[in-house]
């Protein structure tokens, strides 16, 4: 969390004395706008994420296609070392009821099961982030949309690919433990 604050904190530094060196508006004017744009980033992601919380917890199953980890992906996701900074990412999934932050009843189907959703909730969640970030150039007249709006914007969209990245990397982890349990099951009851 203290990462994530500070990146923001930074980047709403960089931006208001980019803008302030600049002349782009007032003082004044560009310190709210920063704030403002970021407050607004917040309460967007805030409530996609309440909203996808909402949905049925069928849709985001575990054999869903649509959150099939391709084996190109895993490739990926092993040369940006993603195992390695992972744990380093602000997650927010208690908020809604679910922590993702550690694996609690590894030996508990039905906790894999839901760990194995939440996990696709939340990268629904921040890839919608990625574009809706961008909606508060909307708000703000003239340059400032490009100069305050937009950086925030793309601060906010970085923010989200990497808890995307590692939400993706633990899946298919997680659906290979939840599949050994399954046979053991099997093997047991046959």
């Amino acid at each position: 969390m203290k990462l994530y604050l500070s990146i923001i904190g930074m980047a709403m530094g960089v931006i208001s004395a980019a803008n302030i060196a600049s002349g782009t508006a007032p003082w004044y004017y560009v310190v709210v706008a920063v704030v403002f744009c970021t407050a607004l980033q917040f309460a967007l992601d805030g409530l996609l994420a309440l909203l996808i919380n909402k949905m049925p917890d069928e849709w985001f199953g575990v054999d869903t296609p649509l959150y099939h980890v391709a084996p190109w992906e895993r490739s990926l996701y092993k040369k940006l070392q993603v195992r390695k900074w992972k744990d380093k990412i602000w997650e927010l999934g208690g908020l809604g009821g679910f922590s993702k932050k550690e694996l609690k009843e590894p030996s508990n189907p039905k906790y894999i099961e839901k760990f194995i959703i939440e996990c696709n909730k939340g990268v629904l969640t921040h890839r919608l982030s990625y574009p809706i970030g961008f909606l508060a150039m909307l708000t703000l007249p003239g340059v400032c949309a490009l100069t305050i709006a937009l950086p925030v914007a793309l601060v906010n969209l970085y923010l989200n690919i990497l808890p995307t990245l590692a939400l993706r990397y633990n899946t298919p982890m997680l659906q290979a433990i939840l599949r050994r349990m399954e046979r053991k099951a099997e093997a047991r009851n046959s």
